[in-house]
C-alpha cells in the first residue's frame, strides 16, 4: 500500500503535508507563480458536502485573498488548469469552462430574433462576456460584477478573455447587479444571471429571489425579451439543492420557462441552467445550427442544436421533482448549497 497522505487544513484549503515555508505561502494574501517543486505533493479539496470532498492536485496558487465581498482563490491545477474558486466553490476551469459558457450564454441569443444589446449580472471572470461577444448581431454588452477585486484578477490572470475584456463593445461596471439595474434607464434583450452560487452570508442569493425577477429584473428586459441563469447542481442526487427551486421561481414571473442542463467534469456533477420568456420559445436543432452559422464569429468546441434539444430534456426523477417543486424563492425564505460567504463568517 502507498503512504497515507497526511492534510493540513488551512482557511479553506486542504494541503497534502509539506514543508512550513510552502505553508507560509499559501497563506498569504497575493502570491506570484510558484514553481512546481515548491508545491509539489499539495492537494485543494471543496466540500460539496458533509460527508463528501472533491480534490485537486496542484501545481501552484496564483492567487488567494478576501475581497469586500467573497474569498477569492486562483488555483493552478495539474488536471483542470487555472481555477478559479469563490467562497470555498469552483466557478469556473480553465480546461471545460466553455462548456459552462456556452450553455449559458448561446441558447438565449440564438433564440432571441434578432439581439442587439445583453447584460451580464456577475461573469466577472470574463468567459460570458466573451462568448457573448461572438454573436454578430450584439451592438453592446454590459457585464456588471461587485467585485473589483474578481475582474482585476481574472482580467490579469486569465489570459485566454483578454480580448473581451478589451473589446469595444464591452462596458465592464462594478456595482451590484440589483442596483445597476434598478437605476438604468435602458432595456436589454437579454439579461444574463451568471452569479456566484447561492450561499448563506453570500453577495448573491437575493438576485434568485421572485421579488428581484419580477420588480427589478422583468421590468428591464425589452419586449419578447429572454432571461436566462445558471442554476446550480442538476444531478440525479443534488437538484433539489436549489436547481427546483430557483425553476419554480421563474416560472412564477415568466410565462415560458425551459430547464437545460450538462456535465461539467470539473464541477463532478451536471449542471443547470433556467431561460424564460414572455413570449414563447420557437427552436428546433436545424434552426439552431442555422442561426450559429450565420450569427456567430468563430467555432462553438460544445453546443450544437441537436445536444440543445437533447439537454433540455431531463431524466425522470429531475423531471418529477421539477414538476412537484413548490418553494419560491425569498430573501426570507431562500436554499442554498453547502458552504457559507463571507458575510456569514463574519
Amino acid at each position: 500500500m502507498g503512504e497515507a497522505v497526511e492534510f493540513y487544513h488551512l482557511n479553506g484549503f486542504l494541503l497534502s503535508k509539506f514543508e512550513r515555508q510552502d505553508v507560509v505561502l499559501i497563506n498569504s494574501n497575493v502570491i506570484g507563480n510558484i514553481n512546481h517543486e515548491d508545491i509539489s505533493g499539495s492537494w485543494y479539496e471543496e466540500t460539496i458536502d458533509d460527508d463528501l470532498k472533491w480534490s485537486f492536485a496542484l501545481n501552484g496558487v496564483l492567487h488567494k485573498g478576501v475581497s469586500e465581498f467573497q474569498e477569492i482563490a486562483l488555483l493552478d491545477t495539474k488536471r483542470f488548469g487555472k481555477v478559479l474558486v469563490i467562497d470555498g466553490k469552483m466557478q469556473s476551469a480553465e480546461v471545460d469552462e466553455f462548456i459552462y459558457h456556452e450553455c449559458l450564454i448561446h441558447p438565449a441569443l440564438l433564440s432571441h430574433p434578432k439581439p442587439k444589446n445583453v447584460f451580464i449580472m456577475g461573469g466577472g471572470e470574463g468567459s460570458a462576456a466573451r462568448e457573448a461577444l461572438k454573436h454578430k448581431l450584439l451592438e453592446k454588452v454590459v457585464m456588471c460584477d461587485i467585485d473589483q477585486e474578481v475582474v482585476d484578477f481574472c482580467r490579469r490572470h486569465l489570459t485566454v478573455n483578454k480580448e473581451a475584456f478589451a473589446h469595444n463593445k464591452l462596458n465592464l461596471v462594478i456595482n451590484d447587479a440589483k442596483a445597476e439595474l434598478d437605476k438604468s434607464c435602458e432595456k436589454f434583450d437579454i439579461i444574463v444571471g451568471d452569479l456566484a452560487d447561492p450561499v448563506e452570508g453570500g453577495p448573491c442569493y437575493q438576485l434568485y429571489t421572485k421579488s428581484f425577477y419580477e420588480k427589478v429584473l422583468k421590468p428591464k428586459l425589452n419586449h419578447g425579451g429572454i432571461f436566462v441563469t445558471q442554476a446550480g447542481p442538476a444531478g440525479i442526487f443534488t437538484h433539489k439543492e436549489v436547481f427546483t427551486s430557483i425553476f419554480n421561481t421563474i416560472k412564477q414571473v415568466f410565462k415560458y420557462v425551459v430547464v437545460y442542463a450538462a456535465h461539467v467534469p470539473s464541477f463532478a456533477d451536471t449542471w443547470g441552467w433556467v431561460m424564460a420568456s414572455d413570449e414563447p420559445f420557437s427552436m428546433n436543432a436545424e434552426k439552431m445550427d442555422k442561426r450559429i452559422e450565420e450569427r456567430i464569429d468563430g467555432e462553438l468546441n460544445y453546443l450544437n442544436g441537436a445536444l440543445f434539444m437533447s439537454s433540455a430534456t431531463m431524466n425522470k426523477t429531475v423531471s418529477s421533482s421539477l414538476l412537484n417543486e413548490t418553494h419560491v424563492y425569498t430573501e426570507e425564505d431562500a436554499r442554498f448549497i453547502h458552504g457559507h460567504g463571507v458575510a456569514y463568517r463574519n
